[in-house]
């Protein structure tokens, strides 16, 4: 009989796995500050996207990074329901 996963939702997560969401590398020509918002904001809360985005600024990352097209994070999630307070993070990180 197979055991049962724990569900875990809302749990918090340290600034340790926060930090990890700067690593990824694009495995593409995706810009790699592009590349690493994409990623936390697929993977992170809100308020952990708040926090990843302190060690982004720090690790000296660009926030205004844009793809191949010109597009930047926002426009690129512009379109995505939840998307709006991930983007007025965007725009108060970037002052």
């Amino acid at each position: 009989m197979r055991k049962e996963k724990k569900q875990v939702i809302g749990e918090d997560i340290d600034d340790d796995a926060i930090r990890l969401f700067l690593q990824p590398e694009p495995t593409d020509d995706t810009p790699p500050s592009l590349y690493k918002l994409i990623k936390a904001y697929r993977g992170l809360r809100v308020d952990d996207f708040e926090r990843f985005l302190v060690f982004f600024k720090e690790a000296g990352h660009d926030l205004g990074a844009t793809d191949g097209r010109g597009q930047d994070f926002i426009a690129l999630i512009a379109d995505q329901r939840q998307a709006q307070p991930y983007i007025e993070l965007i725009q108060n990180a970037r002052g």
